[in-house]
């Protein structure tokens, strides 16, 4: 049984081709990706290891409803798991944004979802330097460094793969053995 579960919301599917991409990357010890607006809180508990994605919509929102998306999506999820205990879980976030076009919010998105994992009781791990990026605010920047993975497909497409090698290579060791 896979151990390292990974959803996703989206709106224009590029989260969920990196999700694609980082369940290719870790093998058969990841389940195949899951949309948050398929997937039931109660489904995070099946995995010791939760690798989550999100754009970020707006003026620095997680996805749903009110965003305009046609279905639910992190927005309403990230309310549900408020009664799960995630104590245990080891968490990795990362997020897509534009920070050329949106610069003053770049994957800001990240922020909500980080406190409510981490609100859950679950350990976040993964933080990224905002070095190599090009932004003026970002309300997922803490110490220097984004709270999860920050990639930007539209203007720096050509660094993904690479960031999501190092990123990958950076939270593994905080996996449980």
């Amino acid at each position: 049984m896979a151990r390292i579960g990974i959803f996703f919301g989206t709106e224009t599917g590029r989260t969920r081709l990196i999700a694609k991409q980082i369940a290719k990357k870790l093998g058969d010890e990841a389940a195949a990706p899951l949309n948050v607006a398929k997937a039931a809180p109660e489904d995070l508990l099946a995995y010791e290891v939760l690798i989550l994605g999100t754009p970020t919509l707006g003026d620095g929102e997680l996805p749903g409803l009110a965003t305009g998306l046609p279905q639910e999506s992190w927005a309403e999820f990230v309310k549900k798991i408020q009664s799960l205990d995630l104590g245990g879980k080891i968490v990795a976030l990362y997020g897509l944004g534009e920070q050329e076009k949106y610069g003053e919010h770049f994957v800001s998105a990240l922020k909500p979802l980080h406190d409510a994992f981490r609100d859950a009781g679950a350990t976040l791990v993964g933080h990224w330097p905002v070095d190599g990026y090009a932004f003026s605010s970002s309300a997922a920047v803490e110490d220097g460094h984004f709270l999860g993975l920050a990639l930007d497909q539209i203007s720096q497409p050509a660094l993904t793969a690479e960031r999501v090698d190092s990123w990958l290579e950076q939270i593994k060791p905080s996996f449980p053995a």
